[in-house]
């Protein structure tokens, strides 16, 4: 593995949708959105020896996308969805699953080690298993400064806990999340500052982060780096379902930074993607020419 890759690492799983399942998992639609940027994108995970895991590794073959996809002796993921009248969706996401026992093998230290970004949230570090070897991942990483390392937090259902987000932040130079979440670290933060910006540049001066961005739905999005921010509204679409469509969003922004655009610019191409995705049905649509960097 001499070529430089992208990393989503973490959960890959079948969404179950009220229309019928789809292939998801916030590090598969990050490593796919990447891959159709030009990128060597690859998915980390771990499926069952099962039908459904044979479906999602047959699936990433015929998209052209790399992973390092362990079987193990665990169902693969599956997630119950619910969309509610707006196309938010309301998440069932079953316990004991494939990728929730990542194993860590001479294989991923040698991805590793040829890795320039990498992205992960919080769902993935609900068992010692991932968690540990998400660690080891990090740890065998370039340590350089050059690489990014994105903690987009995704906090799901009770998956979470002080200790996986305080030791995530420590670990990145990259944070995304979104206002719901933004509320609930807070307190589990100490975070003082009445406003957004206030919060957002306390976590930026304490991890020492290079750019927090913060989505806020149709309120817009933030992107704050320690000397500037940018800020843009949510364009306006007819949603079919925002499943998928932050993970867009996380694979625009790395991709357009990586390809040299500046903070501004890739907020800009960042939320053209993400509501372009939000115009489509499940989480991994193909991107019209336009929206390629």
């Amino acid at each position: 593995m001499k070529e430089k890759l992208i990393v989503g690492f973490g959960e890959a799983l079948w969404d179950m949708l009220p229309e019928g399942r789809k292939i998801g998992g916030a590090p598969a639609n990050f490593a796919y959105h990447v891959s159709q940027f030009g990128f060597s994108s690859c998915v980390v995970s771990a499926v069952g020896n099962d039908p459904l895991g044979d479906e999602i590794v047959a699936d990433f073959e015929a998209k052209g996308l790399s992973s390092v996809v362990e079987r193990v002796q665990f169902p693969t993921g599956t997630v119950e969805i619910e969309l509610d009248p707006a196309g938010v969706p309301r998440y069932d996401i079953k316990e004991g699953a494939a990728w929730d026992n990542i194993p860590y093998t001479a294989r991923l230290e040698e991805l590793a080690a040829c890795t320039r970004a990498v992205c992960f949230g919080s769902l993935v570090q609900r068992t010692e298993v991932s968690r540990g070897t998400l660690a080891k991942f990090l740890d065998a990483m370039p340590q350089d400064g050059s690489v990014l390392v994105v903690f987009d937090i995704n906090m799901r259902q009770n998956f979470y806990s002080r200790e996986v987000v305080r030791e995530s932040l420590n670990r990145c130079n990259i944070l995304k999340l979104n206002d719901e979440e933004l509320e609930l670290i807070t307190p589990m933060l100490g975070l003082s500052g009445d406003s957004v910006e206030e919060r957002c540049r306390a976590i930026i001066g304490e991890y020492g982060l290079k750019m927090l961005v913060l989505t806020c739905g149709v309120n817009g999005s933030y992107v704050f780096s320690a000397d500037a921010q940018s800020f843009l509204p949510t364009p306006k679409v007819e949603v079919a379902d925002t499943v998928g469509a932050g993970d867009s969003f996380t694979a625009t922004f790395v991709a357009s930074l990586l390809r040299g655009f500046d903070m501004a610019e890739a907020h800009r191409r960042a939320v053209a993607v993400s509501a372009f995705v939000c115009s489509q049905k499940g989480a991994m649509p193909v991107l019209p020419d336009e929206y390629k960097l």
